[in-house]
C-alpha cells in the first residue's frame, strides 16, 4: 500500500477505533459515528494516547471500542472462506493476533487525530435498513479525507464492521495478505506470522 495512503488509513483508523462507550441501543448509526468521532479528538489529548503508547490503547480498544465494532466479522471477512474451516481456538487466536496487530500497527497515529475536524454526510438509508455505509469527511491536513464505515444492526445496537479510506476498504486489504499466508502455510501458519509480527513490534516498542 501507498506510504501516504497507509498514514492516511492508520490515522483513520484510529477514528474508529477511539470511541469512548457502548452505543444506545437506539442511536442511530450516523449519530453514532458523529460522537465517537467528536470523541476521539478529545481522547487524542491524553499525554500517554498521544505518544503512541500501545498498552494504553490496547487498553481502551478493551473497555471502550469492542462494544462499538463487530470484530468477529471483521476478523472472519478479512480471513475469507478458510475462516469457516477453523477451529473455534483458531478462530480466537486469530481475532486476538488481528486485535493486536491493529492496535500496534496505529497506535502512533492517534497523535494525528487531535487537529482533525469531522463531518458526518446526511445519511442515505431506509428506517428497515440492517447494513448501512455512514460517509465522513476528515479535514486538517491537507486535502480532505473521505472516511466511510460499514455497520450492522445488531441485538445490542450498529456495530462497525469495516472502514473506506480513499477508496481502500481495511478487510479487503487484509484479505490478500491473510489469504497469500493461508496458501503458503495454513491456518496455524497465519497465526504464527501475526504473532511473529506483533511480538516484534512489541520489543521495538518496549
Amino acid at each position: 500500500m501507498h506510504h501516504r495512503l497507509f498514514t492516511r488509513f492508520a490515522a483513520s483508523l484510529v477514528l474508529c477505533l477511539a470511541a469512548s462507550a457502548a452505543v444506545a441501543l437506539d442511536e442511530a448509526p450516523d449519530t453514532m459515528i458523529k460522537r465517537l468521532s467528536d470523541d476521539v479528538v478529545g481522547l487524542a489529548k491524553d499525554t500517554a494516547i498521544a505518544s503512541g503508547d500501545a498498552s494504553k490503547i490496547m487498553d481502551l480498544v478493551d473497555t471502550k471500542v469492542m462494544p462499538n465494532v463487530d470484530f468477529t466479522r471483521m476478523t472472519a471477512s478479512a480471513v475469507g472462506r478458510t475462516w469457516r474451516q477453523a477451529t473455534p481456538e483458531q478462530q480466537l487466536r486469530l481475532q486476538q493476533e488481528f486485535k493486536t496487530l491493529l492496535v500496534r500497527t496505529y497506535a502512533g497515529a492517534l497523535s494525528q487525530v487531535k487537529d482533525l475536524a469531522i463531518t458526518v454526510k446526511p445519511l442515505r438509508a431506509g428506517a428497515s435498513d440492517t447494513e448501512v455505509v455512514v460517509r465522513t469527511l476528515i479535514k486538517g491536513h491537507g486535502e480532505p479525507i473521505q472516511l466511510d464505515y460499514r455497520l450492522e444492526k445488531s441485538a445490542d445496537g450498529w456495530k462497525i464492521y469495516d472502514l473506506n479510506v480513499l477508496g481502500v476498504w481495511l478487510v479487503e486489504a487484509y484479505r490478500g495478505q491473510f489469504l497469500a499466508e493461508i496458501q503458503s502455510k495454513g491456518i496455524d501458519g497465519l497465526i504464527a506470522t501475526l504473532a511473529a509480527r506483533n511480538n516484534k513490534s512489541a520489543t521495538k516498542g518496549s
